[in-house]
């Protein structure tokens, strides 16, 4: 089975819920980034043993929360020495808007592993587009290089839609499958 590392920043408790559901779907275990935008003791090295890395983050003001720029920016040790190399990538994320420029956050995670020398992958779903999707059919904000949720500003973590959870759990799955056929 392969190792699996969701590292993630959540500032409200949405983009935690999503890691937990990713990594429900992929058997992964996570690295929560925190408000000052570190990791845990023992996280780089969890990062340097795994398999495959996802990413996370809330897309605030058109791109990921400072913390998570502050691990990527961090993560230019692992980098120098091309720790990261060959390893399977992918990324989610949450905004209070349904489109929010989430694709910008999700190109900086694709852009940060393109760096690192991985290799991405992409949601590999359709989205639920046809009259007869809601809110709670899975990949309704309509993704496709990465899982995307929105959350309105004045809903809890718990009030998260259940196509954004089933989203992101398929993301970890998908990774899982892929990262085992490496």
């Amino acid at each position: 089975m392969p190792d699996i590392v969701v590292v993630f920043h959540s500032g409200y408790g949405h983009t935690q819920r999503l890691a937990q559901a990713v990594a429900d779907g992929a058997g992964a275990h996570l690295i929560a980034i925190d408000a000052e935008g570190n990791l845990p003791p023992g996280g780089w090295e969890a990062l340097a043993a795994a398999d495959a890395i996802i990413f996370g983050a809330p897309t605030y003001m058109g791109g990921p929360s400072w913390q998570f720029k502050k691990f990527a920016d961090a993560s230019s040790k692992p980098w120098y020495v091309q720790t990261w190399k060959d390893k399977l990538f992918a990324g989610f994320t949450n905004s209070s808007a349904m489109n929010g420029d989430k694709h910008a956050t999700i190109a900086y995670f694709w852009t940060l592993a393109m760096q690192h020398g991985g290799l991405w992958a992409g949601l590999g779903m359709l989205p639920s587009n046809d009259k007869a999707a809601t809110r709670n059919s899975p990949n309704y904000v309509g993704g496709y290089a990465g899982a995307l949720a929105t959350s309105p500003t004045d809903a809890s973590s718990a009030e998260m839609a259940k196509g954004d959870l089933e989203t992101a759990r398929a993301l970890g799955e998908r990774v899982a499958a892929l990262a085992a056929k490496f």
